[in-house]
């Protein structure tokens, strides 16, 4: 029995939209490895799937099609082996034979998953798929969803295929990781009850990954699952690096290197410092290979404010990646338990202080909702002067450009407990904003908000500095 969906509303009703049409419907569902694509479908069409397929991941094309008759075996109640067919047009030819030998009162679902891993080289498996679709699921009442991890195999070869597949996507899913409310929702409803403070340290670690949330026990600390999950012998997180990559790209030695880059600079890297970085040469495979970095949600680009192109930003935001580099991989030789003494350390404090960073900005609109501003358009954006011989570095994480001629620029700080700007911070909160209008030459308004993990104590150095500030509970709004 599964259990209770979690979110996923506005993923729901495209779903069941598509159910209740009376015309065929082709779902795109699009969303990172373990984020709960397969689970979403399975959970919201549990008594409607006719038939359905994964792809094998590093398997050949005959083992894709030997799995194939298997699941077809399967869904038909055969008692005796169906062979293999020889080829995937072969193979849709017969699951039409099946699917019109069926009950077809009710809509059916055609769900298959993991699309990039069935269509292997030279495999003829879009070829297969656009004809299933174009010559019989098309004038039939029914509902066929294409799954994949590989975020950007499946925009270039389903939604913008030049061919046969060709503008047949009638509704599209990007599933995106769970928010920190439902994040919360999910362990409670887990029988799993944590103090925010505790979630957000959760979060910051393992992101909104309903698989990785699976590991969580209840009456553990956030530093007890921690340590369990990602440095026990057995922890799911412990290795999952490894083949993170290498599952959604293939040749994925220019993914990986160029994570590693970002991961040692946790501020970000424009493009030609992040080739630098990451010891590679400007080509354009570095484009392709950060689009799908990009599109499949580890890496975010922030344009550099006033600038479309020019000048943006690329930087690493799954949190899990950030996390394995920076403590799992150099503490590999170390048992269960070493968490509880890396959480003291220095650097466990400047991590927590871009982690939180990452974590804010993926809530930008629960920050413009406590602002009450969640109705007029905003642009978001981040903004740096390099250091040099005649001026200091300035970095601003977010900015976020409001079409009502205001600016909030948003400090954002991770701390233990009650934050308190020290008159030296204050001088240097002065100094980012000074600088930002002195080389943006805006004529908007200008707002100073501060994002603390556990609030802001008012003082005399935050009084007329500060116009407004939140802790960590707005996020989860």
């Amino acid at each position: 029995m599964l259990k209770k969906l979690i979110g996923r509303k506005e993923e729901q009703v495209i779903l069941k939209q598509a159910l209740s049409s009376h015309e065929a419907e082709m779902i795109s569902v699009i969303g990172r490895r373990r984020v709960g694509k397969t689970y979403l479908i399975r959970t919201t069409y549990e008594n409607q799937i006719a038939f359905e397929i994964s792809g094998l991941q590093n398997a050949s094309g005959d083992e894709q099609l030997r799995n194939f008759a298997n699941q077809l075996r399967k869904f038909s109640g055969s008692k005796i082996a169906i062979p293999a067919p020889k080829d995937w047009l072969d193979a849709f030819f017969m699951l039409i034979d099946f699917l019109e030998n069926i009950d077809l009162t009710e809509k059916p679902v055609i769900f298959l998953d993991e699309v990039p891993w069935m269509s292997t080289h030279k495999s003829g498996f879009l070829k297969g798929l656009s004809f299933f679709w174009n010559s019989w699921a098309v004038q039939q009442n029914v509902v066929v969803v294409i799954c994949g991890s590989a975020a950007s195999w499946m925009i270039q070869k389903i939604l913008r295929d030049k061919g046969g597949l060709h503008n047949r996507v009638t509704k599209r899913i990007r599933l995106q990781p769970f928010t920190l409310a439902e994040t919360e929702d999910f362990l409670i409803n887990r029988a799993i009850r944590l103090e925010r403070y505790q979630l957000l340290q959760l979060y910051m670690v393992m992101g909104g990954i309903p698989h990785y949330l699976k590991e969580i026990e209840a009456g553990k600390s956030a530093v007890q699952n921690i340590d369990k999950i990602c440095f026990g012998e057995n922890g799911l997180l412990r290795d999952e690096f490894l083949s993170l990559y290498p599952a959604l790209f293939k040749h994925a030695d220019y993914h990986t290197a160029i994570i590693r880059a970002l991961a040692s600079k946790p501020n970000g890297l424009i493009r030609s410092d992040l080739i630098q970085q990451a010891k590679l040469t400007e080509s354009g495979r570095i484009t392709k290979v950060l689009m799908e970095l990009s599109e499949s949600g580890f890496i975010t680009t922030y344009p550099a404010f006033g600038k479309k192109k020019k000048g943006q930003l690329f930087r690493l935001t799954d949190e899990y990646s950030i996390f394995y580099l920076r403590f799992i991989e150099p503490n590999l030789s170390e048992t269960q338990g070493v968490w509880s003494s890396l959480s003291q350390s220095q650097s466990y404090k400047i991590w927590c202080g871009y982690a939180f960073e990452n974590v804010c900005l993926k809530h930008i609109s629960s920050i413009k909702k406590a602002l009450g501003i969640s109705g007029i358009y905003t642009r978001s954006a981040s903004f740096f002067r390099k250091k040099d011989n005649d001026n200091q570095g300035v970095q601003i994480d977010l900015l976020i450009d409001r079409n009502d001629r205001t600016i909030n620029i948003v400090e954002i700080k991770f701390y233990n407990g009650t934050f308190t700007i020290s008159k030296d911070y204050a001088n240097k909160l002065r100094t980012k904003i000074q600088v930002f209008k002195d080389i943006t030459q805006t004529k908007k308004q200008v707002f100073l908000t501060v994002m603390t993990s556990l609030g802001l104590k008012a003082n005399i150095h935050s009084i007329g500095l500060v116009d407004n500030h939140f802790d960590s509970n707005v996020l989860f709004e």
